[in-house]
């Protein structure tokens, strides 16, 4: 069992989601950076789509019941264990009543911790994915909360740490192509230009970005709603684009002006408000490999 003691803003268990549900209004949800969770996972020798926690800003405290080995990825909080500094992106060990805490991210907003065996509560609808937005999954973890931890896979690590890239803090570019309802857009570029920026309003379900507005033609409020994808950039009435998350919703009634690339997705759940944003599209033709 891994126990909590504390949680910062939110911690929830994620894996990569439940496809599949999507005609009956189930989203796949699943970890928001997908990227940082398989990475996690691989490197405890977990199963990529293994479940591990999806800590948002900091603040977890966790103990340990019996010795397992850990990985942290995403945003890189500080981390201890009683007392002395663990890195990101590599193995370490918890023993028995050692408390690890991790402290507030310099940059970047979710940061994932695996453990070897993986986080074992029951899975629902063939995940164990908290969807925020349909309340499906297990809830968010509070403090006192005991997690069971899964059998230890046969295979070892291979790699001891992995020197990968940390989310940036400051101006990031997202690269999308476009989308099939682009054509409500009064400037077909628009989306490209400088000045957005993430709002407050950032959660699982998307980001609103801010600082300017897209004018789209007068008979885009007319659509019926269709499917969303995540990576979804749609065009409210009111000119700042939201761009759709792990746990956004099945459909929508706006237009979907752009779609990020899949890898960029991950990189949208990693910026924080107030952070500078820039879309660059791209030819379709061009994002393939």
């Amino acid at each position: 069992m891994i126990e909590v003691l504390a949680t910062g803003p939110l911690v929830t268990i994620q894996d990569l989601g439940r496809p599949g549900w999507a005609s009956v209004g189930v989203g796949r949800s699943g970890a928001a950076d997908r990227a940082a969770l398989t990475l996690a996972n691989r490197l405890v020798a977990n199963p990529e789509g293994a479940a591990a926690l999806e800590v948002l800003f900091g603040g977890l405290v966790i103990s340990a019941r019996r010795h397992v080995w850990l990985a942290l990825s995403g945003a890189p909080a500080p981390a201890t264990v009683d007392g002395a500094p663990v890195g990101h992106h590599a193995v370490f060990p918890l023993a028995p009543g050692e408390r690890l805490r991790l402290g507030r991210p310099d940059s970047g907003l979710r940061t994932y911790l695996a453990v070897r065996g993986g986080i074992d509560v029951p899975p629902v609808l063939g995940s164990r994915s908290r969807d925020t937005l349909s309340g499906i999954g297990p809830d968010p973890l509070r403090a006192g909360a005991l997690l069971p931890v899964g059998p230890e896979p046969g295979e070892l690590p291979l790699v001891d740490q992995a020197p990968v890239p940390v989310p940036p803090g400051g101006p990031v570019t997202l690269r999308a192509v476009r989308g099939p309802r682009d054509r409500f857009l009064t400037d077909p570029r628009a989306l490209e230009r400088d000045g957005w920026v993430v709002s407050t309003r950032a959660d699982r379900i998307g980001l609103r970005l801010t600082g300017r507005t897209v004018a789209a033609g007068a008979d885009a409020g007319g659509m019926a709603s269709e499917g969303l994808t995540r990576g979804a950039v749609q065009l409210p009435p009111g000119g700042e684009p939201v761009v759709f998350l792990a746990d956004h919703p099945t459909t929508g009634g706006y237009p979907v002006i752009a779609v990020l690339l899949d890898a960029d997705a991950d990189r949208a759940a990693q910026l924080r408000p107030g952070q500078a944003v820039r879309i660059r599209l791209l030819d379709p033709d061009s994002t393939h490999g």
